[in-house]
């Protein structure tokens, strides 16, 4: 009897592979977008009862998560920021980078649309109207992948905000930045599955959607134990897994519709960023 319970203990812990050699706490780090909009809120309970592994999450910006991926402060990362993700894994911190989701970015703003938005032919034209000033835009400023985006289009405009009366720097998360552009009834970028979470309180609008330049996509990076020896490596694998698991995409495929009428998030394990 003894022996046929360690063979069945056996077996389970061949079933479940990384996830159950894993112990302790993980610590993810991510991007406040996955925490504001709601959705680590269902995906992690689900994990912790799978695994038994705790999970600390800590919401930053993609780039603040990535610098503590560096310093060996986090376990595994899930981000949005695919150019400076690419930095990472060609320094060789990132063991494997797997995409998982993906939705848009969004730029917002009061309907009256004070900057005329409505109807610019890209995400370009429409910061170069912003360039004239005639509205506040509230950047996030923390090198997330939002601002990183950001950053991209207005180089994409020709212009250069940093300095201007109208361009205020929250240095903040997405959900604190979109109350501060709401108080101020400013413009601002957000991914759409926060605003979309935080939508009834605002009080503003899309203003410009549906640029290629404006999608938004999402990475799981577990790290690389030779560079980050005290890494939780088992447990980054298994929340690695766990992300691009068929069950996981599924309840990311519906996350929303409920309560949005409209998905939050599209999933995209095992494709190509392409």
């Amino acid at each position: 009897m003894k022996k046929r319970i360690l063979n069945v203990l056996g077996a389970l812990l061949l079933c479940l592979g990384p996830a159950a050699a894993a112990q302790g706490t993980l610590i993810l780090a991510t991007t406040t977008s996955t925490q504001d909009s709601g959705l680590l809120d269902v995906l992690v309970p689900m994990f912790q009862k799978q695994t038994g592994i705790k999970v600390k999450t800590i919401a930053v910006g993609s780039g603040q998560a990535m610098a503590m991926g560096r310093k060996g402060e986090a376990d595994v990362l899930l981000v949005h920021s695919p150019d400076a993700e690419r930095a990472f894994m060609a320094e060789g911190f990132g063991l494997r980078r797997r995409l998982v989701m993906h939705n848009d970015f969004v730029v917002l703003g009061p309907a009256a649309d004070p900057a005329g938005l409505k109807g610019t032919p890209s995400a370009a034209a429409a910061f170069r109207k912003l360039s004239a000033g005639a509205v506040t835009f509230v950047s996030r400023a923390d090198q997330s992948g939002t601002h990183a985006q950001e950053k991209k289009l207005w180089k994409s405009a020709g212009f250069d905000p940093a300095g201007r009366p109208w361009y205020l720097e929250t240095g903040q998360g997405m959900g604190a930045t979109l109350n501060v552009a709401a108080e101020k009834k400013a413009c601002t970028l957000s991914d759409r599955g926060t605003y979309l979470a935080m939508r009834k309180t605002l009080g503003l609008v899309i203003l410009v959607e549906g640029d290629p330049s404006l999608a938004n996509i999402y990475h799981v990076i577990e790290l690389e134990p030779a560079k980050c020896p005290k890494t939780n490596a088992a447990a980054g694998k298994a929340f690695a897994d766990f992300m691009v698991s068929a069950p996981v995409q599924e309840v990311i495929r519906t996350f929303g519709v409920d309560t949005f009428g409209s998905p939050l998030f599209f999933p995209d394990a095992g494709k190509k960023d392409e």
